[in-house]
């Protein structure tokens, strides 16, 4: 089994990409082994010492480690953890993975909604995943869109960057409604 991997925007994060599929759709994000539970391959990670967040993608899966670690020195642990957890056979996930955004479909705002949805889904999610990571929409109220980032993006320096100038950017050009955009916590 080969395993590539990829930097991320992230320092603390590497994108490791299996070569197969590791959740097919959805995404699951761990912030800590407690979280994991639902997660053979998740707990696997955990148990490397230094690891700090796993992320999993359709086909791939984003590690953030310690930041007193080097990656020259947890990244041959990581590939360990990955490879045995393929060679086990074990699913990635005992549960449904989490379909993306939170639901608010209903409402005076429900037409600015799905549109915020539906750019999300189609111009930004697919760039971020490149990258390791994933966003969610969370809210929309009175012109502030509030996002959840996951995976490499959380805790990235340049996320603010991304918010603001990206994807601020673009959802304000189609929808005039959106005055500004702020992540939020899980």
């Amino acid at each position: 089994m080969f395993i590539q991997t990829e930097s991320t925007p992230n320092p603390a994060t590497l994108k490791f990409l299996p070569g197969r599929e590791v959740l097919g759709q959805g995404t699951a994000d761990f912030t800590d082994p407690t979280a994991a539970e639902a997660s053979p391959l998740a707990m696997r990670l955990f148990a490397v010492d230094g690891v700090r967040g796993v992320f999993l993608g359709s086909d791939f899966i984003t590690v953030t480690k310690d930041d007193a670690l080097d990656w020259d020195h947890l990244k041959p642990a990581v590939l360990g953890a990955v490879m045995e957890h393929y060679q086990s056979g074990d699913v990635a996930l005992t549960q449904a993975a989490a379909g993306g955004h939170q639901s608010h479909e209903d409402g005076p705002d429900s037409e600015i909604v799905t549109q915020i949805k539906e750019l999300l889904d189609t111009r930004v999610r697919p760039a971020v995943a490149q990258d390791g990571g994933d966003i969610t929409f969370h809210g929309f109220e009175r012109g502030i869109v509030y996002l959840h980032m996951q995976g490499a993006c959380a805790g990235c320096p340049s996320s603010t960057l991304t918010l603001k100038m990206g994807i601020e950017n673009l959802l304000r050009h189609y929808i005039p409604e959106v005055l500004e955009v702020r992540p939020v916590a899980a």
